[in-house]
């Protein structure tokens, strides 16, 4: 079984991405390089990881929503 995200980690997702919708795209490591170039996260890299793990997985979803749509 995996590590479960904390709802504190989830909550800086969601909120990156609602502020910067168009800089981050549906690739793991380009969302990693804008979190550290921007240092719009500054907590540990497996913290970073995972947010930026977390804003890829909601870009996808909001694009397969906008295709059915």
């Amino acid at each position: 079984m995996g590590k479960q995200m904390s709802k504190v980690l989830k909550a800086k997702a969601i909120k990156l991405f609602s502020m910067f919708p168009d800089k981050f795209t549906t690739d793991f490591e380009k969302n990693k390089q804008i979190l550290d170039e921007y240092k719009i996260f500054s907590y540990s890299k497996v913290d970073r990881n995972i947010v930026a793990g977390y804003i890829t997985r909601i870009k996808t979803m909001t694009e397969k929503q906008s295709k059915v749509e």
